[in-house]
């Protein structure tokens, strides 16, 4: 038995092997004997063996545990060189949750890292009073240090809600969108230690931009879109089908654990530095001149009247078999549908996972409903475009998306399913 006695990061009794195991066949459980009795606590903050009743539990630093699992993925010396050149600096919003102490192991204790690094580091039951969600908008802090005079080179975060799963990107004021990070984390695995041999695959949930897509077709690699939930990564990484995986909401994941990880992101983008030694910025336009750019926005409307966003989406299904052909402006029809995902390895169905309206040029319009609001219902639409001329990529994303984003009101009938005009919120 493990427990882990210095921190709630649970999943790091996971990390212990690189590779998943393969997936079993074992008998169903159909019953299990339990026998009570009084024993005294266990110290769960003395590393070791203890015994219990002739049982023999084993404390483990998980901190510790995930730090070498992380040497054996990237190049840690590499890295290091970096941060003592003295050219390179950085900062990581921990927001006051479970990823501060590893961080402050990893990056300024491993990695000689300044030790102003890490802000918000110490975890905190109430996150500090902040929201627990690495974006723009309530990680304005960070946002702040790669602006102006005195910005940082390279910034991230992780998430607050418990488990650090969750990782922002930011460069020198500059912001990679978690579909952009996933696509170019997959074009250059390879020059990574963890991913020299190659990876097998990739997967995207439905919502998260085509950007991966395009890197995959060049490396002759399976790419895999699926319903939002990391539950359907998992089975594509039980059976060896991908090696990394990420969804618009940023996360993002590999087959290191079978979950997402917010600081295995931040190691991976910082080895990617280390190796190329350019900025955040040039290596996303370099990206982008070789795979073409893919505009990309969510409009969150949160809040809405729980019937009201069922009528709207039964509407647009509804309508389905008539949109396809349209013409809407520069913007012709190319398919419309509600995704429906058959998993390629236990061949289960996931129908109705939200609607997907495709144009020709590989742009796409997406509305799904999510549970995740705490009060009615939040409808989210996702807008993409996709660029490849490198004369156009630089042009902000909501001045490339604005026809897009407008079409997305008419076509669903937003403001009258939902009495709102604007999205509540923007990413």
């Amino acid at each position: 038995m493990v427990i882990s006695g210095l921190s709630s990061m649970l999943k790091t009794a996971a990390l212990r092997q690189r590779k998943l195991p393969k997936r079993s066949t074992t008998k169903p459980l159909r019953s299990i004997a339990t026998t009570l009795y009084e024993a005294d606590d266990i110290d769960l903050d003395r590393i070791g063996t203890q015994q219990l009743n002739g049982m023999t539990i084993e404390i483990i630093d998980p901190i510790e545990d995930y730090a070498e699992l992380k040497t054996e993925l990237f190049d840690f010396n590499a890295i290091r060189q970096l941060f003592e050149s003295g050219i390179f600096s950085m900062r990581f919003d921990a927001m006051h949750a479970i990823t501060g102490p590893y961080a402050k192991r990893i990056l300024e204790e491993m990695l000689h890292a300044e030790s102003c690094t890490i802000i918000n580091a110490k975890p905190l039951e109430d996150f500090g009073g902040g929201r627990p969600d690495p974006n723009l908008v309530y990680a304005r802090e960070l946002v702040e240090m790669t602006r102006g005079a005195n910005a940082v080179d390279f910034a991230a975060a992780s998430d607050g809600d418990g488990d650090g799963d969750r990782n922002m990107i930011l460069g020198n004021d500059f912001f990679v969108t978690p579909s952009d990070s996933l696509a170019i984390m997959t074009a250059n695995a390879h020059l990574l230690p963890g991913y020299q041999s190659g990876i097998p695959g990739v997967a995207r949930s439905m919502p998260t931009s085509q950007a991966a897509d395009r890197v995959a077709e060049a490396l002759g690699i399976e790419c895999y879109e699926t319903p939002t939930g990391w539950k359907f990564f998992g089975n594509l990484l039980d059976a060896g089908k991908i090696a990394l995986c990420g969804e618009e909401s940023f996360g993002s994941g590999s087959d290191h654990v079978r979950e997402k990880d917010g600081l295995w992101a931040v190691l991976f983008w910082l080895n990617l530095l280390a190796i190329k030694r350019q900025s955040v910025e040039q290596i996303v336009t370099a990206h982008w001149q070789r795979f073409g750019r893919n505009y990309y926005i969510r409009h969150d409307y949160e809040a809405v009247e729980k019937q009201a966003a069922e009528n709207l989406m039964e509407a647009l299904k509804s309508n389905l078999g008539e949109l396809t052909g349209s013409q809407f402006g520069e913007n012709k029809m190319a398919y419309a549908d509600s995704f429906s995902y058959t998993d390629p390895v236990d061949g289960s169905i996931s129908e109705n996972q939200g609607v997907r309206i495709g144009f020709e040029g590989d742009s796409r319009i997406i509305y799904r409903l999510s549970g995740t609001g705490t009060e009615g219902a939040t409808l989210r639409v996702y807008i993409e475009c996709y660029e490849p001329d490198p004369k156009r990529q630089e042009r902000e994303s909501t001045e490339a998306l604005a026809p897009l984003a407008k079409l997305s009101k008419t076509l669903a009938r937003i403001e009258h399913h939902t009495g709102r005009t604007e999205p509540s919120l923007i990413t």
